[in-house]
Order: structure tokens, then C-alpha cells, then sequence
């Protein structure tokens, strides 16, 4: 086989007569090339001619300075949109097939009109039939690096055939060679260009299943086909020809080649759900975790014993990690309910001692309520995932007017817990300040302002000062707010505070951590 791959690549360059000077089998198998009285064409794996006999260049007129290094469909390339003749693509089909099978394919019949010059000297074409067989030539690496065509001129045959049936006499010989031979010879190469059509349906739609699929063969689980969601899967690596524990070497110690193994020696079926394994999904790429439904099948050989294992299933990563969200948020909500009900009671308790006056407590209770459900309306938003700081402090005062309440500083994204609890400190501050502070006077004005200390342990460092108010006198016994206030920061936040009451303005100061885990 490799003496034919050298005489088969001086070919391309120097004609097949030239090989003589090789001597020995070379100068044999050259001249019986040439001289047969069959075409013969020799070409790449990409179908371009590079060689051929003398037959063949007399039944197509050419020579081969014309053609050799040519596609040898170049007579027949269509123009855009347009399809090749029916015969050019049997052809074509049957070269593809004796290359990409390494295997020996046949054509019974084939049509092509081949040009000739009449007595006359003009040119005119005459139809002629042609029996062809395709023959791959591999390397010593078992790669194709040929392919030989051999045609054999049937035209007679054909037309002996035709007069038979036009006649209605079929004699012996007629039936043999017409009929009997060719009839069958074209049969079968109907059936095998149905077989064709239905096996490229079936590769087409393997190919294209939403699913995962792939192909293994013996005990090593060397992969023979996959389609395109399994390329996918694994980041479009080569796969084709290599053992899942060479194709896929992230996924050693995770079970996967245990399943498999296990499934060929048992010849039983294994089926996953939602398991979860680590991939590398694009070159050179980090780990990932994916989580699949899959079944292992064996595939039985004519004896009943395991051949290979059929693999198929479906990425459901998405919707488990959707399921595993939405438990966490039913978590979520249920700590967080609780919490809000802990509040609401911590609320109406502190209300009801300060205020003996049913009308009283009802009016604050209903104000600290509010307040909560502002906060609440903000998390929503943002899917509970945390508030800014400026939203909070809007909200809360806005009843106030933009004019009386000034806020500076900067973007500051509070976690749920520590957005409850600010919310509330903000509305007892308004609202002490609308009663008894600078926002009961038709001038006062409330400042507040923030900032971030300590990048890598972020500290909130906020000030509220109220200014011209009334006089400020302390208070004689700690009121429902400043408890609350000193109980949100020191116990909620983890936080210090300082209340200053001034007598020209009450002032707040909070220092509190950003970087703590807050419950929620």
C-alpha cells in the first residue's frame, strides 16, 4: 500500500509514464495503469485529479497539463443558487462515501454525455453509460491520502438492454446481461441511494436533537459519534477516536467512568438525575458545575454481548439551580415574615407603654407601621437582594418636603437586614423632629450626611443635625424612639450611636459596619 502512495504522489507531478525511471514494480504498475483501456483517475481527499491513465484522457479530450490539480467536477460547478446534475452528485456521494468509510464503493450505472468530433469535424455530444467503483488508498497512518476511480464504459450493454424492452423480445442473453444484470445493478443502486437519503435524515436529526448524545465503543468507551448539544457540553473538544478518560480527563473521580464501565460489564441500564459534575466547557477555561439528566444504554452486538454504550440525556442546570432559588427565597420569606411579625410586636409593646391614650397609640402605631412597609416596598424592588441608602432616607422624609431635608453622600447598597432597620431609625427621627425638633418650625431644616471610612472594613459614618428648630432640652427618661434607635444600631447593626441634644439642634451620629453578614 505505501509503494502505491509514492506512485500514486509522483503521478500528480510527472505524468504516470515518467515513473519508469523508478524501475521494478513501479515501471509495472505504471505502464498497466496507462495502459489499460478503462479510465482511471487518481484523486486527493478534497477531489482534485492527481493522476490519470491515457483512457482517460482520451474519453474526456483533455490532457494532462489541463487538468491534473483541477477539482474534478470543474466542468460541472454550478452557478450560485443552483444545484449539480443528478449524476455529478451520485458521483460525488460515492467518493465521499469510499473516503470518510475508508471502504470500496460502487456505482452500477451513471449517465454523462461526453463530447466527441463528428466526420464532419464538429463537435457534438453522445450519451454514454458508465459503471464506476471507488477505492480508498490509506497512508501507513490509516488515513485517507487517495482515491482511485475505475470506470468501466457499459454504453452497449445499456442500449442492448433498451432495444430488448423497446422490442418486446427479450432473447437469453438479452435477459442475462440486460435485465438479469443491469436491472438488478440499477435496483440496488436505487435502493442504496434511499438508504443514503434515510441515513443522512437519521445523522441530520441526531445531529440536531435538543438532547445530548453521543456514541461509545468496547471497553475502553471510545467515542464514535456525538452530536452538537454533547460538543457543547464539553466545550467542542476533539472527541471523535478517543476514550472518555482521554476526551474528558476533568471528570476523573467524580463516578462518571465508574457508571459507564459498570453499565458495560453489567449490561445494565444506568439513569441520573439531576447529577451534578464538574466540566471545562471552554478551552483552557476554569471548571464548572452542570447538572444533568442522562441514561447509559448498552448496545448489544448479533451475539447479545456489549458492544458499546449509547449515552443521552439533557443539561438541567438551570432548572436546578431555579429550584434550589426558589426554595432559598421560600426560606427567605418565611425568616422574614417572622422577623416582620417579631417587629410589628416589638413595635405595638414600645407604642403602647408610651402612649396611655388609646387615640395616641394608634396614630404611632400605625406611623411605625408604615414606615416598615416603605422598606419593605423598597426591598421588593430589588427582589430583596438590599436598598440604597439615599432611597431610604427619601422615603422616610419626604412627607417633609425635599427643601427641609437635605442629604449628602454617597451611593451606599445597604443589606436587606440593615435597610429594615435604618428605615425605622430614619422614621423615628423624622418624626421626632416634625414634633418636637427643627421640622416644627416653620425654618428649621434637617442635614444629613454620609460617608464610607475604612475601604477594606467599610464603616457608615452618617450624621443627622437638625438646625434652626426650638430650643432642645434632653429628655428626662429614654422615649420609645431612642430606644429603639439604640437598640436597631447597637444589637441589630453591631453598630455605636451618640444622641446629642443640643440646644441649638439636635444631632444623631452612627457608626456602622457595611462588611457584617446581616440576618434577614
Amino acid at each position: 500500500m505505501r509503494k502505491q502512495g509514492v506512485t500514486a504522489t509522483r503521478t500528480a507531478g510527472t505524468g504516470l509514464k515518467e515513473l519508469a525511471k523508478s524501475g521494478g514494480l513501479a515501471v509495472d504498475l505504471a505502464s498497466a495503469f496507462d495502459a489499460s483501456p478503462n479510465p482511471y483517475v487518481l484523486l486527493t481527499p478534497d477531489l482534485r485529479i492527481a493522476g490519470v491513465n491515457q483512457a482517460y484522457l482520451d474519453v474526456t479530450n483533455s490532457t494532462r497539463a489541463a487538468i491534473v490539480g483541477q477539482p474534478l467536477f470543474a466542468a460541472f460547478d454550478s452557478g450560485p443558487g443552483e444545484e449539480a446534475p443528478e449524476n455529478v452528485r451520485q458521483v460525488r456521494a460515492s467518493l465521499e462515501r469510499a473516503r470518510d468509510e475508508r471502504r470500496r464503493d460502487h456505482l452500477a450505472l451513471v449517465k454523462f454525455s461526453m463530447a466527441r468530433v463528428d466526420e464532419h469535424g464538429r463537435q457534438e455530444f453522445e450519451d454514454r453509460y458508465w459503471s464506476a467503483t471507488h477505492t480508498p488508498i490509506l497512508g501507513d497512518d490509516g488515513e485517507v491520502v487517495f482515491l482511485l476511480q475505475h470506470t468501466t464504459d457499459i454504453t452497449e450493454l445499456q442500449r442492448l438492454r433498451e432495444r430488448s424492452a423497446a422490442s418486446e423480445s427479450v432473447s437469453t442473453i438479452d435477459a442475462i446481461l440486460g435485465g438479469a444484470v443491469l436491472g438488478r445493478a440499477e435496483q440496488v443502486q436505487l435502493a442504496n441511494v434511499r438508504l443514503e437519503s434515510e441515513r443522512n435524515r437519521l445523522l441530520e436529526m441526531f445531529m440536531q436533537a435538543p438532547g445530548f448524545v453521543a456514541l461509545l465503543s468496547g471497553p475502553e468507551h471510545v467515542f464514535q459519534m456525538h452530536n452538537t448539544a454533547y460538543a457543547q457540553l464539553v466545550g467542542h473538544r476533539q472527541l471523535t477516536g478517543k476514550t472518555i478518560r482521554e476526551a474528558l480527563p476533568e471528570v476523573a473521580g467524580q463516578g462518571f467512568f465508574e457508571l459507564v464501565d459498570n453499565v458495560y460489564a453489567t449490561g445494565e441500564a444506568y439513569e441520573g438525575r439531576a447529577s451534578q459534575v464538574q466540566l471545562q466547557r471552554t478551552p483552557d477555561g476554569p471548571l464548572q458545575t452542570v447538572y444533568l439528566n442522562f441514561i447509559y444504554q448498552p448496545i448489544r452486538d448479533a451475539t447479545g454481548a456489549v458492544a458499546g454504550i449509547f449515552v443521552q440525556g439533557h443539561d438541567v442546570t438551570e432548572t436546578v439551580l431555579s429550584t434550589e432559588r426558589q426554595k432559598l427565597m421560600i426560606d427567605e420569606l418565611n425568616h422574614r415574615v417572622k422577623n416582620t411579625l417579631a417587629t410589628v410586636q416589638s413595635i405595638a409593646m414600645q407604642t403602647a407603654r408610651s402612649h396611655g391614650d388609646p387615640r395616641t397609640f394608634a396614630a404611632g402605631f400605625q406611623a411605625r407601621l408604615l414606615a416598615l412597609s416603605h422598606t419593605h416596598d423598597l426591598l421588593t424592588r430589588s427582589h430583596w437582594e438590599g436598598a440604597d441608602l439615599d432611597a431610604i432616607l427619601q422615603h422616610e422624609t419626604e412627607a417633609h418636603g425635599s427643601a427641609r431635608v437635605s442629604v449628602n453622600g454617597p451611593h451606599v447598597a445597604l443589606a436587606p437586614a440593615a435597610a429594615l432597620s435604618l428605615g425605622m431609625i430614619f422614621h423615628e427621627l423624622a418624626t421626632n423632629a416634625a414634633k418636637y425638633g427643627a421640622l416644627s418650625a416653620p425654618d428649621g431644616r434637617v442635614l444629613v450626611d454620609w460617608s464610607v471610612a475604612d475601604q477594606t472594613h467599610p464603616r457608615l459614618q452618617l450624621v443627622w443635625r437638625e438646625i434652626g428648630g426650638p430650643p432642645v432640652t434632653a429628655p428626662e427618661r429614654k422615649g420609645f424612639g431612642s430606644r429603639l434607635i439604640e437598640r436597631n444600631v447597637r444589637h441589630d447593626l453591631a453598630g455605636e450611636v451618640e444622641l446629642d441634644y443640643a440646644s441649638d439642634g439636635f444631632t444623631a451620629t452612627f457608626s456602622i459596619p457595611l462588611d457584617r453578614e446581616q440576618g434577614t
